[in-house]
């Protein structure tokens, strides 16, 4: 199997899959498994990319990750250290933000529904910046911020219109979306007089993201100057200048045969066409270069991450279909049951091996749609065989749950032949720490 040339992954001598590194059985040995694993050389050179990217952009402007991606203390402190800001979209990601070390003038709060007391939090922490995605949260702003004296930078969440071709789920720009509002009816214009005539609120630009898993540069582009017509004609009607602009994240990454495999010149061309668009349409519209602000998540830790399982039972129903059960599922990888999303897999134990069959990989919950994929291909498998799946590092420890009060796998930092935990292992106690009899039930 070929990997990319960014990761650590590779076959080694004994024939058996490597990340960071480690072989993939004595991650299994001294972790167990399910186990998330993250390389870490891939994920700081995903963050180089981005940021060093930025700095060739004369209008400067900042690297947010996208913590809901992949959520956790050390992710922070790897992201600070190498120079990146973070959006968070919740008072627990907040917090885990501010206690992984990452200060918060470096973090934009954004949200289409912020409760009262998240907003109250990302006051008191002094983020760098709130996303504004309605009138009732631009309320509790201007009322939070002027029991405090202070004014709070703002960006106003607009919807241009662009259409990006992805799955409707991961769609977020389209005329009919929670998110945003929308430029072609009207609504964004009214909404940033609204924030103008806040005295303590400073509105510096917009926010703009058009979906995610998207391979097309030229609908992030279309998306800048969509952006930068609007900011034009706020100009000439309401005397606006657009200082900034975040123009989101959103690019696609290798899931599976079919998908496109993008090294990280890619990126980095994917990057500059987007700067030069910005530049073109600053041109146009005789505007100011503005800062420019993105948010990658995925691009930067989905194919970080390979997921490890050993084979449980093995099941062959003649003529349909050969099961592979894991000690994993839908409950840490809820991906395929969502969207049906595609994965590739090998035998990690067995890598070198010429596959030989197509199977199924389920998993142990008690759902019949508990399954990670049905048309893997694969040597022969047993029982006590280890699975690696891949592009795992986003979006799974971050939606997964305690379905069938399964344990959530801990998670670790491969990186030059050393792992480390960035998530312990759980164990039952944390299952029932919350859990509560009422007195009416006690005898």
């Amino acid at each position: 199997m070929n990997f990319h040339e960014r990761t650590t992954l590779r076959v080694n001598q004994q024939g058996r899959l490597e990340i960071g590194g480690i072989d993939s059985i004595d991650l299994a040995r001294e972790f167990s498994t399910p186990l998330y694993v993250y390389d870490g050389a891939y994920i700081r050179r995903m963050m180089s990319v981005y940021r060093d990217a930025l700095k060739e952009y004369e209008g400067g402007g900042r690297i947010y990750y996208a913590s809901k991606a992949f959520s956790c203390m050390g992710m922070y402190a790897l992201a600070k250290g190498e120079g990146l800001g973070a959006d968070v979209v919740s008072g627990g990601e907040l917090f885990t933000a501010l206690k992984g070390g990452m200060p918060a003038e470096d973090l934009c709060l954004h949200g289409n529904n912020k409760l009262p007391r998240e907003i109250e939090e990302g006051l008191d922490a002094k983020v760098g910046c709130f996303v504004v995605d309605s009138l009732y949260e631009a309320d509790l702003l201007e009322e939070g911020a002027k029991r405090r004296n202070m004014r709070q930078k703002v960006l106003l969440r607009i919807n241009p219109g662009v259409e990006a071709h992805t799955h409707a789920y991961v769609q977020t720009a389209t005329p009919d979306s929670k998110f945003g509002f929308s430029v072609a009816n009207g609504s964004a214009e009214r909404m940033l007089a609204e924030l103008l005539s806040r005295p303590h609120l400073d509105v510096w630009g917009f926010h703009c993201h058009i979906g995610s898993q998207i391979f097309e540069k030229e609908s992030f582009v279309l998306a800048a100057e969509k952006c930068l017509a609007f900011a034009h004609d706020m100009k000439e009607r309401l005397g606006f200048v657009l200082r900034e602009l975040n123009l989101g994240g959103g690019l696609g990454v290798y899931y599976a045969e079919g998908d496109r495999c993008i090294e990280p010149e890619g990126y980095r061309v994917y990057l500059e066409a987007l700067f030069e668009g910005v530049k073109r349409g600053c041109e146009r519209y005789g505007l100011t270069l503005p800062r420019i602000d993105l948010e990658p998540g995925r691009s930067i830790v989905a194919e970080a991450g390979i997921t490890l399982y050993t084979v449980g039972s093995v099941r062959e129903i003649p003529g349909i279909r050969k099961y592979l059960a894991v000690d994993g599922g839908m409950f840490e990888a809820p991906r395929y049951a969502l969207y049906g999303s595609k994965y590739t897999a090998v035998l990690a134990n067995r890598a070198a091996e010429t596959p030989t069959e197509r199977v199924a990989i389920a998993g142990k919950c008690c759902e019949s749609g508990d399954l990670l994929g049905v048309d893997f291909l694969l040597p022969a498998a047993k029982t006590g065989d280890l699975i690696a799946l891949f592009s795992t590092g986003a979006y799974h420890y971050s939606m997964a749950s305690h379905y069938n009060r399964n344990l959530i796998p801990p998670a670790v930092l491969a990186e030059g032949g050393r792992a480390e935990y960035l998530i312990l292992p759980e164990c039952y106690e944390d299952l029932t720490a919350r859990d509560v009899i009422p007195k009416s039930l006690r005898k």
